[in-house]
């Protein structure tokens, strides 16, 4: 079982990098997956969209190979982003138009979303209604919303008594969701006939 785990912030020693370590470190310490492929989108590696992707652009091909090999090896994925003014960051929305469907299609995924106070729930909403449609990731019916992110999943003694249990319990529980999910869904991948050229994208 091969776990890819997406930071999604922009930001250099962001939070979410933060909780995309500590979900990492998870999953293999518990045994939930024999390998955690982790990909930070800190200070936008990825340059923006355009149609050489699709036209088969030497530099995008360079760039996008060995990602595209660790995304299509992966069994289910973590997509961890912060809550900017409401929003998924740009370069996250960036990292969803870069792939087909060979890389994600019908994998299971874990959306977890980071607030520095108490919000978190709209990127969950936008990561539902529009990162989707065309490579075919399958958001699982539980999510994760870490809020006041800086006092809890700290490796030393600075988190809040009440809160840092409680998502620790709930980050175990998820990822346990996703690997079930994960296992579920490779068998309908192998039964094959789940792609069509006519029907590439989805409606």
């Amino acid at each position: 079982m091969k776990i890819a785990i997406i930071n999604g912030s922009h930001r250099p020693n962001a939070q979410s990098a933060k909780v995309a370590a500590y979900l990492a470190d998870l999953a293999l310490s518990k045994g939930l997956a024999d390998q955690v492929y982790r990909y930070d989108l800190t200070d936008n590696p990825l340059p923006f969209w355009d149609e050489g992707v699709w036209q088969g652009d030497q530099a995008w091909e360079e760039r996008l190979q060995p990602i595209s090999e660790e995304l299509a090896a992966s069994d289910g994925f973590v997509i961890v982003t912060p809550e900017w003014h409401g929003m998924v960051p740009s370069g996250l929305k960036n990292f969803f138009l870069l792939w087909s469907n060979q890389e994600l299609a019908h994998k299971p995924a874990l959306i977890t979303s980071v607030s520095a106070g108490t919000g978190g729930a709209y990127p969950v909403a936008e990561l539902r209604m529009s990162s989707y449609k065309n490579n075919r990731i399958c958001y699982i019916p539980e999510q994760l919303i870490i809020r006041n992110v800086a006092r809890v999943l700290n490796e030393g003694a600075d988190n809040d008594p009440e809160s840092d249990p409680y998502y620790r319990r709930r980050a175990d529980y998820a990822l346990g969701l996703l690997v079930r999910y994960a296992s579920a869904l490779q068998q309908m991948r192998s039964a094959g006939g789940l792609f069509d050229g006519e029907f590439k994208n989805g409606m």
